[in-house]
This record gives structure tokens, C-alpha cells and sequence, in this order.
């Protein structure tokens, strides 16, 4: 009889989520599945709604990374309405997107994926946390912390509005440009943005690498990777979408709608996250190599996409991680390493970008031209975000369709987690470090579930099977999935 090992809530990401471990008879690991039981529809419910109230229906999506989906939305709108933003606005998206990538990246680190390092995995529940991270760092190190975070959020306030669900991108540019003074203080923010990137990169070192370094580079999925590059460097907002073999070999780029040619999405029953692949290569199962079209995105994936950085001391740590861990890094762990060099990154564009004065320009916004069909392209936090839109001649939404960082990234997670589970859970004894270790594989990704799930029909999806006191299947019901009503 197969018995099964439920980790459910699981903890420290956005969403809401399981895992469930199955054993065989000899009390290993079978299989592992993260399943999300949870699903949003916003493709749906965006149907019929007026083009420009986009970037803020879709900011709803999430209350983490609402300004991926601003942007990305706003991105669209630029493509469906034939329209090129003045570079003055280009430049104060890039400082808006910036800010969100290090304030994001830096809740990441120390809030969520910390906890499983500086605290360590067999430490009890309810020192896992910030608060257990600054009980070992000091309390100064946790103000810097919080203070750094919001000095991102701030930056996003001046030109948003507010730091969650702001109002700034329109269809041919952004509502606002800073005063003077307000790029005075950001200009000012910046310096110790960038001194706490470096303060951050060095806790990694000593406190992460130092002591987990045969952990980082042991859980390793050999899978393409994508990322936006721009120039052939990282970038976030701009250029042209590459995807690298296994072996880091450029394998295809894309941009706009032209990612229909290069992803396909699988579906499977357990889940109501989608599970995309090359379409080139094809869906082989969750399985990793050259041979299968699983690919990941997000900071590593971006990394290894890419030939460099954008900026001196970000392009310096880059180069330390690849001579330490080898090209391509396919360690899951090393993510966190991926993670703050783009914070590094972020912190020098901000203070590169605060000393333009076009960031004070009134020539933030361009004439649109007649609705049609646009796709935006951003790089979230956690990967590649697209958002599809198809408009009516009214400019009013006739088709909606967005795929996110953790949907591109559900099958190497699903296989990360397996994983994990093969190798850190011992079925005849399981303690709760070992269970803490394969909730470490998946926070890697820093999975955002709420932006991953939604609904193909627009109704509620849903399967449930009865089963006898033996365990044994003795019924299926389903509700919009091809089975019975």
C-alpha cells in the first residue's frame, strides 16, 4: 500500500500551496508533487474591459510583484497601439522596474530563502523566519534590511504612487517624471543601495557559500535556460527574449508574439499550473537534459542566457560565480547567488540613471495609434512575464493571455521538489529538517503561486476521486475537465 508524507501549508513563499511525498513499500521516495490548489482568472474576467485600465486590473494580480505585471501590461499596450515611448519615459521605467527588482530581490533573500541557511533547516519552526536571520545577524543588519527594501518602494511611490498596485505606465509612456528634488534623494539612495548590494553579496559568501557550498552545487537540473537580453547583457525590460541549450549554446530568441513559435504549454490533472516547454524539442515528462524541452527562467535562467551584466561591479560577481561553479550553472541553489548579483545590478542602473536629467523631462508620452494586438515582455522578479492582449476595434479587450515566471519555471520545480524528497527524506524516520530540505528546493525559484494559476475555461476546474477505507479508487467526479458534470 502506497503511504504519502503531506507538507501542507507550505511556508515562506507567495501563494498557497502542497507537497505530497509517496513512498513504495520499502518506505523510499517514489515521486513528489507540488500541487497548487489554488487558481485565479484573470484572463477571463479581463474580457470586455477598456485597454488602458489593463495595467492596473493586472497589477491586482499580485501584491509582490505588481509592478512586473504593470509593466508588462503597459508593454503591451505600447505594441497593441503601434507606439513608441520618448526615451525620457523609457528611462523612468527602467528606474521603476530597477527599484522593484531590488526591493523584490532583497524581501526574497533575507525573509524567505535566509531562514534555510544563516537559521538552517533543523532549527525549530518558529526561529525559520526574519526574525531568527537577525537574532544571527544583529538587530542593526535587520533595520538595514527593512530600511534598504523601502528605500526601493520609495522610489517606486514617486512614480507609481504607491509602492503595491502603483499607477505610472500608460500606452505610449508613464503618467509622471521626477522633480528635481526627488532625484536628488534618489540620487542620494542610491549610493547606500549599492554599499548594501555589496554588504548583502558578501553575507552570501561568507555566511551562505562558506557553509552550504557542497549543497548549492550538488541539487543540479540540466535544462535549457531563457532570459531577456539586451546587447547580450541581463536586462529586465528591454531587447530580445534568448534561450541556451544545456551545454549553453544558443538554441533560440524571440520577441513579441513570436514566442507562440517557441513555447507550448502541458497540462496536467494534479495541478492547476501549466507546465511549458520548447516547443522544438517537446514534452518528454519532467525529465532535464538536452532531450527534453524543460526550461527554466528567473535569475539563474537569466544568467546563464546572457554574456554579462550591465554594470562594472555586477559583471565583476558574475564572473566569481561562473569560475566558481563552471558555465552553465544548473545548480537550483545557486539561484540565491543569481538573485543578488541582479540586486547588485539594479542598485549601480539606479544610481547610473539618477544622474540623467531627462528623468525631470515632460516628454514622457507619445500619440497612439489604432488598437490591435500587442505583446509585452517583461523580466519579473522570479523569470519571463508575457502578457498577450487581442483588442477590439473599440480598444476594448476581446482575448487575454499572460504567462508567468512560475509557470514557465512549474516543471523544473515539480522536479526540483522530487528530488529534494529522493534525496533528504528517509521514509522509515522523517524528521522535520528533512521535510524543511525539500521545502528548500522549490523556495529557490521563489515560486509566486498566485500569479502562476488560472482557470483554460473561466469556471472552476475540479477533480475529485473517492477512495475506500483500502485506499482503493472506487470513483471520479469532474467538473469541467471532459468528465462528468
Amino acid at each position: 500500500m502506497t503511504e504519502k508524507i503531506t507538507i501542507d501549508p507550505i511556508t515562506r513563499l507567495e501563494g498557497h500551496g502542497k507537497i505530497e511525498i509517496f513512498l513504495d513499500d520499502d518506505r523510499e521516495v517514489k515521486n513528489a508533487y507540488l500541487q497548487v490548489p489554488e487558481f485565479k482568472g484573470f484572463e477571463q474576467f479581463c474580457r470586455g474591459r477598456r485597454a488602458e485600465d489593463m495595467p492596473t486590473i493586472t497589477s491586482r494580480i499580485c501584491g509582490v510583484c505588481p509592478v512586473a505585471h504593470h509593466l508588462a501590461s503597459t508593454k503591451a499596450l505600447d505594441d497593441a497601439f503601434n507606439v513608441t515611448p520618448p526615451e525620457p519615459a523609457v528611462k523612468l521605467r527602467e528606474l521603476f522596474y530597477n527599484a522593484y527588482i531590488y526591493a523584490d530581490h532583497l524581501l526574497h533573500f533575507y525573509y524567505l530563502a535566509s531562514p534555510d541557511f544563516i537559521v538552517g533547516v533543523d532549527a525549530p519552526r518558529e526561529a525559520r523566519n526574519i526574525l531568527g536571520v537577525i537574532e544571527q545577524v544583529g538587530l542593526d543588519i535587520g533595520k538595514q534590511v527593512i530600511r534598504q527594501r523601502g528605500n526601493g518602494q520609495r522610489i517606486i511611490r514617486m512614480l507609481g504612487g504607491k509602492a503595491v498596485h502603483p499607477s505610472f505606465g500608460i500606452a505610449g509612456g508613464v503618467s509622471k517624471s521626477l522633480s528635481g528634488e526627488e532625484r536628488t534623494e534618489v540620487t542620494e539612495l542610491a549610493e547606500g543601495m549599492v554599499d548594501f548590494a555589496s554588504f548583502t553579496l558578501d553575507v552570501f559568501r561568507e555566511q551562505v557559500l562558506a557553509n552550504y557550498e557542497d549543497v548549492i552545487t550538488a541539487d543540479a537540473l540540466e535544462t535549457y535556460s531563457m532570459g531577456l537580453t539586451e546587447d547580450g547583457n541581463v536586462s529586465h525590460t528591454g531587447g530580445v527574449v534568448n534561450v541556451v541549450d544545456p551545454d549553453g549554446e544558443d538554441f533560440a530568441s524571440f520577441s513579441g508574439p513570436d514566442y507562440m513559435d517557441v513555447i507550448r504549454e502541458h497540462v496536467e490533472p494534479w495541478s492547476y499550473m501549466k507546465f511549458p516547454y520548447l516547443k522544438e524539442v517537446g514534452w518528454q515528462g519532467f525529465t532535464d537534459g538536452p532531450d527534453s524541452g524543460v526550461y527554466r527562467v528567473g535569475p539563474l535562467g537569466r544568467l546563464n542566457a546572457a554574456r554579462g551584466m550591465k554594470t562594472e561591479l555586477a559583471q565583476q560577481h558574475y564572473d566569481e560565480m561562473y569560475e566558481t561553479l563552471g558555465r552553465p550553472v544548473h545548480s537550483t541553489l545557486a539561484y540565491h547567488w543569481a538573485r543578488l548579483i541582479e540586486v547588485m545590478q539594479s542598485a549601480e542602473l539606479i544610481r547610473q540613471l539618477s544622474q540623467d536629467d531627462m528623468l525631470e523631462s515632460d516628454d514622457i508620452r507619445a500619440e497612439v495609434g489604432e488598437p490591435g494586438n500587442g505583446v509585452g515582455i517583461v523580466e519579473a522578479a522570479r523569470g519571463t512575464l508575457i502578457h498577450d492582449y487581442e483588442l477590439d476595434e473599440k480598444g476594448l479587450m476581446n482575448n487575454v493571455n499572460l504567462i508567468v515566471a512560475t509557470t514557465h519555471n512549474a516543471a523544473p520545480i515539480s522536479m526540483s521538489v522530487r528530488d529534494a524528497a529522493r534525496k533528504y527524506v528517509d521514509g522509515g524516520d522523517v524528521k522535520p529538517g528533512m521535510l524543511n530540505s525539500v521545502e528548500r528546493a522549490f523556495r529557490a525559484y521563489d515560486p509566486c503561486l498566485a500569479c502562476a494559476t488560472h482557470s483554460l475555461t473561466g469556471e472552476t476546474p475540479l477533480k475529485i476521486n473517492i477512495y475506500d477505507a483500502n485506499h482503493t479508487k472506487i470513483e471520479e467526479l469532474s467538473q469541467n475537465l471532459g468528465g462528468k458534470p
